[in-house]
């Protein structure tokens, strides 16, 4: 039997992040910082650079996501952090206009990326990666999560393209629509902070 677990990503994990990350699709060019870099600062950085600042925030802390392991194999990544530390999405004019949280709470927390390895596609990870990391934000103060999932409309899309996540695992997970923010693209949240659940 196959067993899925998850940490958060500490320097310790660097290794195993960088592994999540580089098993298809552009987690390895990105380094997962597009979502902390306004699109100016994004565009001026190289691949180097990204490693470097994703390196930085890990090593720095709090842990800005989680990776999943399938039998003790880093195979997946999810980030999860306050809203406030992912600069991109207060700069981002759609999320902007439709969310209903003030854009300054410490306490909205946001899932802005997914990467699961090539070879442990279709088992369920994203799933589980952001049961987790609702869990995680749960624990560590979060009031709300939002997220910024791409609504496929049942149709197969490049793995590329869902980074942000598919609406279909947002809703699993007991998110509610909130608002279109572009053709394929909603805004959803979870309101954490008065809930039990795990």
């Amino acid at each position: 039997m196959t067993t899925i677990t998850t940490a958060p990503a500490t320097i310790a994990r660097w290794d195993d992040v960088q592994h999540a990350l580089t098993g298809g699709g552009d987690g390895a060019s990105c380094q997962c910082v597009w979502p902390v870099l306004r699109n100016k600062d994004w565009n001026a950085t190289t691949l180097d650079d990204r490693g470097r600042l994703f390196r930085d925030e890990i090593e720095s802390g709090p842990p800005p996501g989680l990776v999943a392991y399938v039998d003790g194999e880093a195979a997946g990544w999810i980030r999860v952090g306050p809203r406030v530390r992912q600069e991109r999405i207060g700069h981002t004019r759609a999320i902007v206009a439709t969310t209903a949280e003030p854009l300054d709470a410490d306490d909205v927390w946001a899932v802005t990326c997914f990467v699961v390895r090539r070879e442990h596609r279709g088992q369920g990870l994203n799933d589980r990666l952001l049961q987790e990391a609702v869990a995680f934000a749960r624990a560590s103060g979060a009031r709300v999560i939002e997220g910024y999932p791409v609504d496929t409309w049942g149709e197969k899309q490049a793995a590329n393209e869902l980074f942000h996540g598919t609406l279909g695992t947002f809703l699993r997970a007991g998110f509610v629509r909130r608002g279109d923010l572009t053709r394929g693209r909603t805004l959803v949240t979870l309101d954490v902070g008065d809930s039990v659940e795990a």
